[in-house]
């Protein structure tokens, strides 16, 4: 499935392109993660939001796969037990969604993206990832943010194997930027050049999306 296929008539992908064009939610506030937690224009929950562009792809453990490809040394086709079998990290950190919620404190269990990438070994003319899903769902985000020290392919949340509508049996986790840039259902990571917009991106979203500048919206 590619972008073109993805449901675009959900509610939540109508009413998040309205926001986009509307500037919704935007305070015009800046702030530092050095010093505030939470970033401009969030409320914090308890729960975990489900948010998805209505298809929730049903993926066993069996037929599940992830392909790295592109500027790498090594390419990289990884059934369940391939990947389970580097080395696991565990790392707590913060979620901040575009739609305002923030949940603090949340504890993974996966591969560190760091450790994915000392195996492919990234060449000199990688500079951006594109992250696509089973549902077809594209996002994009530097290299040097896929790399940070935080960032995740979690396997597991607060000690259970993530669930399927959370992203499981693997999604990404970048904290330091909106919780679109962390794609849920991951099957393939390309490592590539010149920056390239993902759904959301394609859809009035920021290519970035730096949650402490507010960065939610194109300034296109």
């Amino acid at each position: 499935m590619s972008d073109d296929q993805i449901p675009t008539d959900s509610k939540l992908t109508t009413s998040k392109r309205r926001w986009a064009a509307e500037g919704k939610f935007l305070t015009g506030r800046v702030s530092r993660p050095e010093t505030e937690r939470l970033p401009p224009g969030q409320h914090l929950v308890k729960n975990w939001p489900v948010l998805d562009l209505g298809v929730q792809p049903q993926i066993s453990l069996s037929s599940w796969r992830l392909d790295v490809f592109g500027f790498v040394e090594k390419l990289f086709s990884l059934d369940w037990a391939a990947f389970q079998a580097i080395g696991q990290s565990t790392h707590v950190s913060d979620i901040h969604c575009v739609t305002t919620w923030s949940r603090y404190d949340n504890r993974w269990e996966g591969v560190s993206t760091r450790d994915l990438l000392d195996l492919v070994m990234p060449t000199a003319e990688a500079h951006h990832v594109l992250l696509t899903s089973y549902d077809g769902y594209t996002t994009n985000l530097p290299l040097a943010d896929f790399a940070a020290e935080d960032a995740i392919l979690a396997t597991a949340w607060e000690g259970q194997p993530l669930t399927g509508e959370h992203g499981g049996p693997m999604r990404l986790v970048v904290p330091h930027l909106y919780f679109w840039k962390s794609a849920k259902w991951l099957n393939r990571i390309e490592l590539i050049g010149a920056d390239r917009a993902g759904f959301w991106e394609k859809n009035g979203y920021h290519m970035y999306g730096d949650p402490w500048r507010e960065q939610r919206y194109s300034d296109d």
